[in-house]
């Protein structure tokens, strides 16, 4: 079983930077993807980032790209998510996800694994 647990989150003003921690255990991650996901009040759940554990492939959100980054070290089983320029429309509940394998793309249907989020508030 896969356990993911998200720290970091917290109240930031517009303009300002966060940056998310995901802790994984549970498995062998090699050929794993791992991603982030956001849901704002009354929203859908939508894509931010997934990384490859094994290559450090990266794709991203067009609504988050150029100011996160994701990013993973091996050593300790821990996946980031900086974000810098934070806007009030970032604001949500941002999830960790596991997935069995990576692909440079939006995973419409979600990943297998989920922890169970951290909230990030982004003041106007």
């Amino acid at each position: 079983q896969v356990q993911l647990v998200e720290s970091g989150g917290g109240l930031v003003q517009a303009g300002g930077s966060l940056r998310l921690s995901c802790a994984a255990s549970g498995r062998t991650f090699s050929s794993y993807a791992m991603g982030w996901f956001r849901q704002a009040p009354g929203k859908e759940r939508e894509f931010v980032a997934t990384i490859s554990w094994s290559d450090g492939r990266t794709y991203y959100a067009d609504s988050v790209k150029g100011r996160f980054t994701i990013s993973r070290d091996n050593t300790k089983n821990t996946v980031y998510l900086q974000m810098n320029s934070l806007k009030p429309e970032d604001t949500a509940v941002y999830y960790c996800a596991a997935d069995r394998t990576y692909y440079s793309g939006s995973y419409p249907v979600g990943m297998a694994y989920w922890g169970k989020g951290t909230l990030v508030t982004v003041s106007s």
